[in-house]
């Protein structure tokens, strides 16, 4: 029970805003300061005065041209050392402004609806959710990714303390976890659309919804806990400084307190939305309203309002009307409802509710243990009914319900809801209710009989006719995936010993690329003495160039006899194709002929079961100018990729999907192939990252050196949403190789992507990679492992 250290009373009323007040923030300048935002179009700062144990507006920020649902604050940085305040809207900006500006510092675009979520982070990083269904990752003024995967509105956004983790919450019911831009979990449980996301650890958080419920989680997707107490939709949720009590608001008029999970404390308002609430330093609650008032409650006697300020709020509280369809008080029989005298009995629990019948009209009151006294609540409007009509479900601990009974079993006890729909059984509905709250089976005849009183000749009406989401209006808001290794694969599903298996063997006549740390036999060796970086930024692209062509065509020759006869290539074009390889691999200028390429087209056209020999002959041959040229041109380079990127399916082939990538990375050591590669970026990375999951090393080797070339590449451009894109493919390859060759790679691509350009220097910081390549500093061999490692470190 709570005593009067723990309970909450009125600290100040603050008038300003014209409408609702959607969003709240505590800031952190002045001291003990926060920022509202309303419909009305206005963000304001308001600071503490202490004279008055109020607050003062400071300043009103405008910039949005529809009304501003959300608001938070940017942590102070160098540039700007007392931070910033974002501010979304129904006119789908966002608005970035100084604590002592009245105009925006700028806008961020990009969103196509209603931006109604904001979160921060470290180094600038600031989080967005949309009515869109998408949410948005922004550094300073340019967006660096977004984030898809939701299919109905994101209402909750939060980024998580430590990892570079990121949470959204959306209205198809689902959460979901996201490191480096892409979804690692989907957390399901809630019924209805998740409102509210708060951080409680860096392994913990809670939910809330329009299921009535608050939901407790380990980011490992475990569900530790449901609380309900909630009667409505919970809009909000927020977390008490240093602790894991918080504080939740909703539909149902109130702000409730909890403690240990149980609700310790409820404080209904005169207003039927109460939209938002946040916790201040000192613990101070600030809630916002449908009614446009904020109200702040403390539990310090010495910043409690005054007796005469609290007793005009209790008397506004007493003259709200209250509607019986919003479920909070159960349902109403008005003609046997007690008298003034049932106030003379003391409650039994912190915010319960009792209904007298005054004269003629019903009043509902509120028990206070703090005060030992009922506290009228409000008038009930349209009571005089026997029961609550079916114009509208009732929530009641996270179901809907065509009622919600009152039940009192014997006058001196407690109230306890029984939920009932039309179709149940009577009798078993009484037996189950009288078993869940460990009552006397004797009064199953009466409490059947109650049911069956209470609900004769009623018929049911749609579901939720009258029902609707107060914010969205109209109906109720109903919501809606190497190193060329000398080992080559583990196996070919062809071969015995000694047979041609892709990526492996080397032939003497063909180059090798020596001289830098990417190279095999006669490379650069490291010692670690050398302070000198030299792996980043790589100023050109690592390609696969080892190959045996005389086993590559005798696999070739052998799996033709396999082809599909109208695919099966003559002597003449296995003629063709030796000569073009020969010529390749000999470095020779000469131009392949158009007859040449027609048959290597040919030949990669095959089935999946027999294509890889072609496909090394591809690999190959798009290191030829002449042949990267005709294959990554404008007129044919969507086709070839899509041809491609087809083999890269995870259930495919894993020679498919090696070679498809080698041929990716090689197409980037020519002008055409390279605008080919970063106009379709997008699409090649987000398929090559489906095979992280892959067991073979070579494919990890392959999508590294994928995204090494890429950040070569990006390294000389300022597109700043494909460096996000191409750090997140680093970020989430790093969490799953084992390979060192490829751990390599990555490093050198991180280092090149971040080198000279702070804003990827910063969302890398934000992802937190510099946690995730710590361990590689302390690698012994090989030695340019660790060096690369710490020299990347230092950038960070």
């Amino acid at each position: 029970m709570a005593g009067a250290a723990s309970t909450y009373r009125l600290r100040c009323s603050l008038a300003g805003h014209e409408l609702d007040v959607r969003g709240l923030s505590g800031c952190l300048f002045p001291t003990g300061s926060f920022v509202s935002v309303s419909r009305d179009r206005t963000a304001r700062l308001w600071g503490p005065d202490s004279p008055n144990r109020g607050f003062t507006e400071i300043h009103c920020m405008s910039g949005h041209s529809n009304f501003v649902s959300c608001v938070c604050v940017i942590p102070p940085s160098d540039l700007y050392p007392r931070g910033l305040i974002a501010t979304g809207g129904n006119d789908n900006n966002i608005c970035i402004f100084t604590l002592d500006n009245s105009a925006p510092l700028y806008v961020l675009k990009g969103h196509k609806d209603t931006v109604c979520s904001l979160s921060s982070g470290k180094f600038g990083t600031l989080l967005s959710g949309s009515w869109d269904t998408t949410a948005k990752v922004w550094l300073n003024d340019k967006c660096m990714m977004t984030l898809e995967g939701h299919n109905a509105a994101v209402w909750a956004v939060k980024i998580l303390p430590e990892q570079g983790l990121m949470l959204t919450g959306s209205a198809d019911k689902t959460i979901k976890l996201w490191k480096a831009g892409r979804c690692e979990r989907t957390f399901t449980g809630h019924e209805d659309c998740v409102r509210g996301l708060a951080i409680l650890s860096e392994t913990e958080f809670l939910s809330c919804a329009n299921d009535a419920s608050v939901r407790r989680w380990q980011i490992s997707g475990e569900c530790l806990q449901v609380y309900y107490g909630h009667t409505n939709y919970i809009y909000c949720i927020s977390v008490f400084p240093q602790s894991k009590d918080f504080v939740t608001t909703g539909e149902d008029r109130t702000l409730r307190i909890w403690r240990k999970g149980e609700c310790t404390q409820t404080i209904r308002l005169p207003a039927q939305s109460i939209w938002c609430c946040c916790v201040l330093d000192n613990g101070d609650i600030v809630v916002g309203a449908s009614d446009g008032i904020i109200r702040v409650f403390t539990e310090s006697l010495e910043r409690t309002a005054s007796l005469e300020e609290i007793q005009a709020f209790e008397k506004e509280l007493s003259e709200a009307t209250i509607d019986p369809k919003t479920g909070d008080l159960g349902d109403i029989n008005a003609e046997e409802l007690p008298g003034r005298e049932h106030l003379d009995e003391p409650g039994t629990r912190e915010g319960q509710t009792r209904l007298i019948k005054d004269g003629g009209k019903v009043e509902a009151y509120q028990w206070s243990v703090s005060e030992g006294r009922w506290m009228k609540i409000g008038d009930v409007v349209g009571s005089s009914g026997a029961t609550q009509k079916t114009s509208g479900k009732v929530l009641f601990e996270g179901r809907e319900y065509d009622y919600v009974f009152s039940i009192d079993v014997n006058e001196s006890g407690p109230s306890y809801k029984l939920p009932y729909n039309i179709s149940d059984d009577p009798w078993l509905t009484a037996y189950n209710f009288l078993q869940k709250n460990d009552l006397n089976p004797m009064f199953l005849d009466q409490v059947a009989k109650f049911i069956i009183d209470n609900t004769k000749g009623q018929t049911l009406g749609p579901a939720n006719s009258d029902f609707s989401d107060p914010f969205t209006g109209g109906g109720r808001y109903v919501p809606g995936g190497s190193l060329e290794s000398t080992e080559g694969l583990a196996a070919d599903p062809f071969t015995g010993a000694g047979r041609y298996v892709p990526g492996s063997g080397s032939d003497s006549s063909v180059a090798v690329r020596g001289g830098d740390p990417f190279t095999g036999s006669g490379a650069y060796k490291s010692t670690t003495t050398k302070s000198e970086n030299i792996y980043f930024p790589k100023k050109e692209a690592v390609t696969f160039d080892q190959a045996n062509p005389a086993l590559i065509l005798g696999k070739l020759k052998e799996l033709n006899g396999s082809a599909p006869e109208e695919q099966r290539l003559t002597e003449d074009e296995l003629d063709l194709l030796e000569n073009m390889l020969s010529v390749i691999c000999n470095t020779s200028m000469e131009a392949p002929t158009a007859q040449q390429l027609q048959t290597l087209w040919k030949a990669i056209n095959w089935p999946n079961d027999i294509v890889f020999p072609a496909l090394d002959i591809l690999r190959l041959s798009v290191k030829h100018p002449s042949v990267n040229e005709s294959f990554c041109s404008e007129k044919d380079g969507i086709q070839f990729c899509s041809h491609l990127l087809a083999f890269l399916n995870p259930g495919g082939k894993q020679a498919n999907q090696m070679l498809a990538l080698r041929i990716f990375c090689n197409c980037f050591l020519h002008p055409v192939g390279q605008k080919l590669m970063i106009s379709q970026g997008d699409t090649i990375m987000s398929q090559a990252i489906e095979l992280k999951s892959s067991s073979n090393k070579n494919i990890h080797i392959a999508l590294a050196t994928l995204a090494l070339n890429y950040a070569v590449c990006l390294h000389k451009m300022s597109n700043l949403e494909g460096k996000a894109q191409c750090l997140s493919v680093i970020s989430t390859v790093m969490e799953v190789v084992q390979d060192l060759e490829a751990v390599f790679r990555l490093l050198v691509a991180l280092g090149t992507l971040i080198s000279g350009d702070s804003n990827a220097l910063q969302l890398a910081k934000s992802l937190g990679v510099d946690s995730q390549i710590k361990k590689y500093s302390s690698v012994s061999e090989p030695a340019k492992v660790n060096e690369c490692c710490r020299f990347v470190l230092n950038l960070l």
